[in-house]
């Protein structure tokens, strides 16, 4: 891992992932979680302030990555619900079968590299009556934006954390055996982009 990679990109991302729009969106989502939480891709903490303290019982946060675990381990000591913040990928999670209450997961699925086994270990570790609720940016349904978005992907993913621009969201939460209960779709901002089509919902495991 080089410079950049180590020091320049974490930086990067974290203020991308913190401008006002992507905030909004993340104001809608993440109170919804209630119980025990595991929240997929921590990165570096941005939601832990938004859970609602009298919803969440216990926050279990994912994040490989050392550079935004430092930012996140900050945030946590300083959180009104109780966090474990884990060191490891959304692909293997550590935690049993039907431990959690709601799975939630925040413009990461697009930098996750396994997707599907990471939505299969959320679907294992909820329980029956649980939740996912997701925030993504992914596959624009515009034919010339998608084609654009194709083009700059492999680029895109080196400078910023092995991030994807064409993801199909709901076509791999379905595909991992979830139900989506409720879906609401459009460009950031209201302006067409070909990284700015978020996917916002919830899902069950079915």
């Amino acid at each position: 891992m080089g410079f950049y990679a180590r020091h320049v990109m974490p930086t990067i991302v974290a203020c991308g992932c913190s401008l006002p729009p992507i905030t909004k969106l993340r104001r809608a989502v993440v109170p919804r979680a209630e119980g025990v939480v595991l929240e997929l891709g921590l990165g570096s903490g941005l939601n832990l302030p938004l859970y609602d303290p009298a919803r969440v019982t216990k926050v279990f946060g994912l994040e490989p990555e050392a550079a935004m675990l430092a930012k996140a381990r900050r945030r946590a000591d300083r959180s009104t619900v109780p966090v474990t913040v884990l060191r490891e990928g959304a692909e293997a999670v550590s935690l049993d079968a039907r431990s959690v209450d709601t799975v939630l997961v925040t413009f990461s699925l697009c930098t996750i590299p396994e997707v599907e086994a990471a939505l299969s270990e959320a679907r294992r570790v909820l329980r029956p009556a649980g939740r996912l609720l997701f925030c993504e940016h992914g596959r624009s349904p515009d034919p010339e934006l998608f084609r654009r978005a194709t083009k700059i992907e492999p680029t895109w993913k080196k400078l910023f954390g092995g991030c994807h621009l064409t993801r199909d969201i709901p076509a791999l939460v379905q595909a991992a055996g979830f139900t989506i209960d409720q879906l609401e779709a459009g460009y950031l901002g209201g302006r067409p982009s070909f990284g700015g089509y978020v996917y916002r919902g919830s899902a069950s495991p079915g």
